[in-house]
């Protein structure tokens, strides 16, 4: 019988029997956690919430890195019909404060001693009555969760079970609040249907099986990664948590994953990193030589068929293997969301022989409404739509969507929640076109378009995207609306130029210095040239503004999954911004 809800999906998990559910890092080694062992250690954590007095429909936070113990606290509060409240651990006080007080938690767990403090510094701010912390931390003020884990019963606890089927798929399972581009968060009310229903369809066309393996690192906190957990758990991939992010190389190596799942901003780093290692002689002769031979071969690595040339096969012993090699070398299965791929970088994996299957969503479709996979693929577009909704192209070009996995409502926003359909379809706020052979492409963020002056609308991320190909691009953002032209801020990757620069004999004692050079300055000049050659006349950018800042969540001018915050980056340089059109040529901020 397919899974009607969650606490369904979760008893798929248990009743398989696996020796090696998940991998945890424990002194150095890789502890495997068996079927049996999670049921236990998810049922001693929903007692001890159920005596608590934790019942359906409260809420319950969880403030963590990736981690097994996320996924437990979130299986045991599902388990009570407890509605989970991710939080980012890289939030701020304050705007921890605000969701917790926003969704009324009375439950918090949270990871380590820093998040711990974090929490209580805000607890008065919030309706917080009882804290459970997964490290050991000697305190008073929270609950060891590792504690109750250990005290869960190793046989089905009946009572638990009846409480868990008593939960249908109209129940609400979680508030999860997006990231904010453009202001303060809303909470998204994902039912147990809407998650359950696009956990069966996003898989469709994957050859997923159990014993195959991947590597939690993308934050939980995000739809795109618990969706992706969830889905590969019911289909019996093992999972081996990443808390951070600067662990995922050695992890990786580690583990040797077969499915790795990422966002667009890791996919860019691996290639910025392929190409700066790939500068000089005579690395960058074979190199340049590969990619010739990898892009003959680009259609046949579309279709999903492995080249069988000699000089494909020796390109790819030479060179592609060794990228590979970065992601562990055995991954099978390549899939990108949370956010554009951009087809210049699509198409630069298909040429070393790498097929990355993009998907798009969002977090009020629970995610996924098309995906690219192995079956159908496109380069390009999102894929196909999944079985289980439907998409209309409006007059404006916008998407709209409706199906089960489709939200409910937004959290105490009824206002927001009746502007955010029409005729009962989901507005996503994306412009995009269906093909004939039923392939989405998503050309960008409706609020993101650019009109100048002229009355010339923009799309910036296909443009941005294509820049940030350049491994000394660290961030771009295409400006000039409502102005007579476009222009653009780069952020450089600083390391990279640093490097650059020293190569070049530029002496430099700070990087506002390193910017303002002029060689610096025509270096990014003929960047921006070599992407205008490729633009409309009205695309064309026409000022470079060059700030000697690296962009970053705990700034505010990226969201916590790594997209630009657009209003927070113009304002800080609107004063710069307003230069570049009373002045010729490459800005930097002085």
């Amino acid at each position: 019988m397919k899974p009607l809800t969650l606490n369904d999906v979760f008893s798929a998990i248990v009743e398989r029997g696996d020796q090696r559910v998940m991998l945890a890092r424990e002194a150095s080694q890789w502890v495997p956690i068996s079927s049996q062992q999670l049921y236990q250690h998810v049922a001693g954590v929903a007692r001890a919430l159920r005596q608590w007095g934790l019942t359906k429909g409260d809420r319950l936070a969880i403030l963590s890195e990736n981690r097994p113990e996320w996924a437990v606290a979130d299986f045991a509060a599902l388990q009570l019909g407890a509605v989970v409240v991710p939080i980012y651990a890289t939030l701020t006080s304050q705007q921890t404060a605000y969701i917790l007080a926003d969704s009324g938690a009375k439950i918090v767990v949270v990871s380590t001693a820093q998040q711990l403090e974090k929490l209580l510094s805000i607890k008065d701010q919030t309706a917080v009555e009882r804290v459970l912390v997964m490290d050991p931390v000697d305190t008073s003020d929270a609950v060891p969760m590792r504690r109750l884990m250990q005290e869960g019963p190793v046989e089905r606890d009946p009572e638990l079970d009846v409480c868990a089927r008593a939960i249908s798929a109209d129940d609400l399972a979680s508030i999860i609040y997006t990231s904010g581009t453009t202001g303060a968060s809303k909470g998204v009310q994902l039912t147990h249907g809407n998650l359950t229903s696009n956990i069966l369809c996003s898989l469709e066309g994957f050859d997923v099986q159990p014993g195959q393996l991947s590597v939690s690192f993308l934050p939980l906190s995000h739809v795109t990664a618990r969706h992706a957990d969830f889905a590969l758990l019911y289909h019996g991939v093992t999972l081996a948590y990443c808390p951070f992010f600067e662990q995922l190389p050695q992890v990786l190596m580690d583990v040797s994953p077969t499915i790795f799942v990422a966002v667009p901003r890791v996919y860019e780093k691996i290639h910025s990193q392929v190409e700066q290692k790939a500068k000089s002689f005579p690395q960058r002769a074979i190199y340049r030589w590969a990619l010739s031979v990898g892009r003959e071969h680009l259609l046949k690595v579309l279709a999903g068929e492995v080249p069988t040339s000699l000089s494909w096969k020796l390109a790819n012993r030479l060179v592609f293997s060794q990228v590979r090699a970065r992601m562990g070398g055995h991954v099978e299965t390549f899939v990108s969301g949370g956010a554009p791929l951009g087809i210049e970088l699509a198409a630069w994996y298909a040429s070393i022989g790498i097929r990355i299957h993009e998907g798009y969503g969002l977090t009020e479709t629970s995610p996924v409404i098309a995906i690219n996979s192995p079956r159908a693929h496109k380069l390009g577009t999102v894929g196909r739509l999944l079985s289980n909704v439907e998409v209309q192209i409006a007059d404006d070009q916008e998407i709209l969507v409706r199906g089960p996995s489709v939200f409910r409502a937004y959290w105490n926003r009824p206002e927001e929640t009746s502007n955010a359909f029409v005729d009962g379809w989901f507005k996503t706020g994306d412009i995009g076109m269906l093909d004939e052979a039923g392939f989405l492409s998503v050309t960008d963020r409706k609020k993101d378009l650019l009109k100048t002056s002229g009355g010339k609308f923009i799309a910036p991320q296909p443009v941005e995207n294509s820049l940030k190909l350049h491994a000394l691009i660290g961030t771009a953002v295409v400006v000039g609306d409502r102005r007579k032209f476009a222009s653009v801020i780069i952020s450089p990757c600083f390391a990279l130029l640093e490097d650059w620069a020293r190569a070049n004999h530029l002496s430099f004692s700070s990087r506002k210095e390193l910017v303002a050079n002029p060689k610096v300055q025509a270096l990014y000049e003929s960047m921006v040239g070599e992407v205008n050659k490729t633009l409309a006349r009205y695309e064309t950018l026409k000022k470079v503004l060059l700030v000697p800042d690296e962009f970053t969540a705990d700034d505010g001018t990226l969201t916590p999954t790594l997209k630009l915050r657009r209003k927070a980056i113009q304002e800080r340089y609107r004063k710069q911004i307003d230069g570049l059109y009373e002045e010729a040529g490459v800005a930097t901020v002085a």
